[in-house]
């Protein structure tokens, strides 16, 4: 059977969401952040070499990386659900969704976490940062109007892949700025598959704020 090895807070919820749309049957290895540093336990390494979550196992075969995972599930059990025809207009959409969650829109989020803690010394690197995270919010924000999901109006696994960003967007407290954003959010925390994974995923700080 798949396996998840799912860290707390981290982007692995998305692939417990994934499999909850489509029904996939699946376990979970759950795994817990160092309390102080807030990294993934050793045990992870011994799953794969980076440490890092998500990751899953199945049919002997180990996967990691967000953008893979969820490729390797939906070709190898959505049965077409989830993801336009190949060859498709829509896919070449959904295609650059799912390389963009990680390869751009993430970057100036994490480094807006991270220069935070340097204090004072980060200082020189706000404006710059602050500069990218409005460029791709502002992008995803205009993407996403009048359309209830990134390619319209059916969610796909590009949705949940970007979903990570989403709910970043929400926990810095700029949905304000974001009215779209919010309200795609909203829209896939509502979803039943969505609530179902949150319940067997366990304490999630990106979750819904009410």
């Amino acid at each position: 059977m798949l396996t998840v090895h799912h860290l707390n807070d981290s982007r692995s919820q998305r692939i417990l969401w994934l499999l909850e749309e489509l029904g996939t049957p699946y376990e979970i290895k759950f795994y817990q952040r160092d309390a102080t540093t807030r990294l993934a336990p050793p045990e992870l390494v011994a799953i794969h070499p980076l440490g890092k979550s998500p990751v899953i196992t199945d049919a002997g075969r180990t996967v990691h990386e967000s953008g893979a995972i969820i490729d390797y599930i939906v070709r190898r059990h959505g049965g077409g659900r989830l993801e336009p025809a190949m060859g498709s207009d829509d896919y070449e959409t959904y295609n650059q969704w799912m390389h963009y969650a990680e390869g751009s829109a993430m970057l100036p989020l994490m480094l807006f976490m991270y220069v935070g803690r340097l204090g004072e010394a980060g200082a020189p690197l706000h404006p710059r940062i602050e500069s990218e995270i409005a460029n791709h919010l502002g992008y995803v924000e205009t993407s996403l109007a009048g359309r209830d999901w990134l390619l319209g109006r059916d969610l796909s696994a590009a949705d949940i892949q970007m979903s990570f960003v989403g709910e970043v967007t929400g926990a810095f407290g700029r949905f304000g700025q974001y009215p779209n954003i919010k309200a795609w959010v909203d829209r896939f925390q509502a979803r039943p598959a969505y609530r179902a994974a949150l319940e067997k995923g366990g304490p999630y700080n990106m979750g819904p704020r009410s």
